[in-house]
């Protein structure tokens, strides 16, 4: 048992962080709802707001005050230098928003040619694809002028008019997509030659907005329009319990699994779109479910029972000989029903075999006939029956 114990898993963490991104963002409110539901089972998940995936690389990787799991968005993956990271599967398809002035006359982005354009907070995932988008089509440098903003503070320097154009990668379901959205000042763009930027980047994937989806009434938007999406992502340390991986896979598909305006129900969450090698655990998960003691077990007692499993191998080695002996306890037990009136019997013979007169023998009879009337009612097994019938 003491040599078994010394391969038993430590026990799952009762805290864990995940990085997420800024506060008005998706990442932050699917991190709120995990962490909901990751109490349930006791486990204390720790959100924290970041400027986006980049940043979150790098507190993936830092050796002391980094996270556990982290958000990242599809392609970023080329920003990281460590080999242990990896991914526990896509979660949704985020698309690329660029919204620019309604007064200007934009029918491509290199249409934007000398103008002000919020590109994303550094560190971000849409800084990032922003500036892909960007180089191929030649406006990466001077008279550009690239704003280092992303979110709400963009948003607002929008509608302000300090910038003329700006990226956001986020859900549909963003306070600030839905917010531009509904504002006459400014416009949504439809993508051309999607064909070409997703052959390019592998990780795009083309979606379209329908028309009217986001406000039937005000139909808004007011025609279809055509947006590149990459996905948003989950990972970890390689290093991360795979008993907290198991739940917090639980997690994504009650979240996630339900569908959206750009995925099936049950799409998501799933092992394409990933940057990172797919962590064997969350493979596991993603073929068979959740374990068969998860199913039936709550968190804290599957997890411990898969702990111990392997103490079970000292275990068996003690139960075999008690196997072998368990015919031999059953047969004793059984006859021992049989051989205890014997001795009734040894108390009676001798007394009869000294009685020569023979003046006894109706005292001697009732006292066989009472040992057999007992005998009678023994219950043993068929295969000991004849052994009964001897007595």
């Amino acid at each position: 048992f003491i040599v078994a114990y010394q391969f038993v898993q430590p026990a799952p963490p009762k805290q864990v962080v995940i990085a997420t991104g800024m506060k008005e963002g998706a990442y932050y409110a699917y991190g709120k709802s995990y962490s909901e539901i990751l109490a349930r089972d006791g486990i204390t998940m720790e959100v924290l707001s970041t400027a986006g995936s980049a940043e979150n690389i790098k507190l993936l990787e830092a050796e002391t005050g980094g996270v556990d799991v982290a958000f990242l968005q599809g392609g970023t993956g080329t920003l990281a230098t460590s080999d242990d990271l990896e991914s526990l599967g896509s979660l949704y398809l985020e698309p690329l928003w660029f919204f620019f002035r309604a007064h200007l006359s934009v029918n491509r982005i290199s249409d934007l040619k000398g103008k002000r354009i919020a590109v994303g907070r550094k560190g971000s995932g849409t800084r990032m694809l922003s500036m892909q988008v960007l180089e191929v089509n030649g406006l990466t440098s001077a008279p550009n002028l690239l704003v280092s903003e992303g979110g709400n503070k963009a948003a607002k320097m929008l509608l302000e008019g300090k910038v003329d154009a700006a990226f956001f990668v986020t859900s549909h379901r963003s306070s600030v997509v839905k917010m531009l959205l509904e504002s006459e000042k400014v416009r949504l763009m439809s993508f051309d030659r999607v064909e070409a930027y997703t052959t390019r980047y592998r990780f795009l994937k083309e979606v379209r907005l329908p028309e009217g989806v986001i406000d039937f009434k005000k139909n808004i938007p007011s025609r279809d329009i055509i947006l590149l999406a990459p996905a948003a992502q989950l990972v970890a340390r390689e290093d991360f319990h795979p008993a907290l991986i198991d739940l917090l896979l639980q997690a994504t598909k009650e979240i996630n699994g339900v569908g959206g305006l750009f995925e099936e129900p049950d799409e998501f969450p799933s092992t394409k779109y990933v940057d990172f090698p797919l962590n064997k655990e969350a493979r596991r998960f993603y073929e068979s479910g959740p374990t068969f003691l998860r199913r039936h077990l709550p968190f804290w007692a599957a997890t411990l029972v898969d702990r111990l499993k392997i103490m079970l191998l000292p275990l068996l080695v003690l139960l075999l000989p008690f196997f072998k002996l368990m015919p031999l306890v059953y047969r004793w037990r059984v006859r021992s029903r049989i051989y205890r009136w014997y001795s009734e019997l040894e108390g009676v013979d001798p007394r009869i075999q000294q009685d020569d007169s023979g003046g006894r023998a109706k005292e001697y009879l009732a006292e066989l006939d009472r040992i057999e009337d007992q005998v009678t009612k023994v219950s043993i097994p068929l295969s000991y029956s004849k052994e009964l019938y001897d007595l």
